[in-house]
């Protein structure tokens, strides 16, 4: 049995039988007005964070989910884009599928506003999605691409990509470690599919975006998320996960390589009343700047007296220099 056949198997059993524990979200449900997301879906929150985010889903976009969980997700696209087929759902699971079917039944009682039919359920599989080339306008997956091992996460990144028009978004949230994990930890094929032994650091988890072409990532948020200990896992040390929400923009590559933001801001407080670095980067005196990690080693090069240039704080909401 490959480690594919084992996560399928574990997300087959929390399909039939819902596992509230199954994944830590740290994050609370939506509340919106006339937004109601029924009990069943909530117990079936398998994710680290949310992908939903309002300023992604401006103007009725089309929206994909890969790895429909328990249908919470889409039921909040579904909120935003209120079209028929305006959010489509896939999952390898026949038996996940069937429970968000039976999830959004519930939903369209409790939700006046809502239609099943505003989500398009699909089998199909992440490495191979179904769907044409540049027909996607916001693509999402919660706690998924943490379980792939690394060729198999270089095709599901490269097929979201594919299918993004350009300048859409990949939105994600995955577990992410930035201590090295033991082989028998990683080679374990049920941690890995309950989104623990395959988390990556930060750094490479952005890589893969980036080599796939994605010319903008922006992390939104970095909070903690599980601990793997030596008296419960096959690990000499304490071992700390984290997840974070990440957006992925299929904006063209810069010449000079990515725009990363991990919350980095600038500060001038010189003499002038504003800071021209040459490059189309104007810094307002006193007024915080958020610039991308490039940007950042760029001013820093300059060894000014009067640029103050923060930490990242791997939180990151829009605006800035690129």
């Amino acid at each position: 049995m490959s480690y594919l056949d084992t996560t399928k198997d574990v997300y087959k059993q929390a399909a039939l039988t819902p596992d509230v524990g199954l994944c830590c979200t740290t994050n609370p449900i939506w509340e919106l007005p006339g937004l109601k997301v029924p009990l069943i879906m909530q117990e079936m929150n398998y994710g680290c964070g949310s992908t939903v985010h309002a300023r992604d889903l401006s103007n009725s976009p089309k929206i994909l989910y890969v790895g429909v969980g328990g249908g919470m997700e889409l039921l909040q696209f579904a909120y935003f884009s209120r079209q028929k087929n305006g959010v489509i759902g896939i999952d390898v699971v026949d038996e996940m599928l069937e429970a968000s079917r039976k999830n959004f039944a519930v939903a369209e009682k409790e939700n006046e506003w809502f239609k099943s039919d505003f989500v398009d359920l699909k089998k199909g599989d992440a490495l191979n999605l179904p769907l044409e080339d540049n027909s996607i306008d916001v693509a999402a997956q919660n706690c998924l691409f943490n379980i792939f091992k690394e060729e198999d996460l270089k095709k599901a990144i490269a097929e979201m990509y594919r299918v993004l028009k350009p300048h859409g978004r990949l939105v994600m949230s995955d577990p992410t470690c930035e201590q090295d994990m033991n082989d028998t930890l990683r080679n374990d094929e049920r941690l890995r599919a309950l989104c623990l032994s395959g988390s990556l650091p930060i750094k490479e988890y952005v890589k893969m975006l980036t080599d796939a072409g994605f010319g903008t990532i922006e992390i939104r948020a970095r909070k903690p998320y599980r601990i793997l200990d030596p008296k419960n896992y096959p690990t000499d040390e304490l071992i700390y996960i984290e997840s974070i929400e990440v957006a992925a923009i299929k904006d063209p590559m810069p010449e000079d390589g990515p725009c990363v933001f991990t919350g980095k801001a600038a500060i001038y407080f010189g003499a002038e009343d504003h800071f021209d670095d040459g490059k189309s980067h104007t810094l307002v005196k006193n007024q915080p700047l958020a610039i991308c990690d490039k940007t950042a080693g760029a001013l820093a090069a300059l060894e000014r007296d009067d640029i103050f240039i923060s930490e990242s704080t791997f939180h990151y909401d829009g605006g800035g220099c690129c």
